[in-house]
């Protein structure tokens, strides 16, 4: 008999417990999703694992060309990237909004929904002395992130994206 009645107490409190508490939705900005309402992405890049990448070779010159783009069907426009930030892979939002640390020095014009940055690894390794940019077996990592300013004057932080560094 003990055990019967032990058994319906156990099935009430898992019945209570599960209809006690009500989801509703609310969470704080410490675990919402923030995703901007106009993504952007790199064209081309490898997207395979954490953070995309592009491959440069270091044997062909080191040149570096990221595009970045936004959805034809957003009805926005890429008005310009306002600020780079750039270094190691750990770079983040902080380093991108040090202004001290801004990797351009004027913003580049987009072009309708998309918008290219260039430089070379040897621009980097001027720009970021103290980040190795020398390649090694089987590659070295350098990262990239930008402050994008669409046509309404509305501001999005792109994902970092990596450069694979190859010899």
């Amino acid at each position: 008999m003990k055990k019967i009645a032990f058994q319906f107490l156990l099935l009430t409190v898992i019945a209570l417990a599960g209809t006690s508490c009500k989801d509703d939705y609310v969470y704080s900005d410490l675990v919402k999703d923030n995703r901007p309402a106009v993504p952007v992405t790199y064209t081309g890049a490898t997207t395979y694992g954490f953070d995309p990448y592009y491959e440069v070779s270091a044997a062909a010159g080191g040149n570096i060309k990221i595009t970045l783009s936004i959805p034809q069907t957003s009805g926005r426009t890429i008005r310009e990237i306002t600020r780079v930030a750039a270094g190691a892979t750990s770079i983040n939002v902080q380093t991108l909004n040090n202004a001290t640390q801004n990797y351009i020095s004027a913003p580049i014009t987009g072009s309708g929904t998309t918008v290219e940055f260039t430089t070379t690894l040897k621009d980097f390794a001027t720009k970021r002395p103290a980040v190795p940019s020398t390649p090694t077996t089987p590659y070295r990592e350098i990262a990239f992130m930008f402050l994008v300013t669409l046509d309404d004057g509305s501001e999005i932080v792109a994902q970092p994206v990596r450069i694979r560094i190859i010899a």
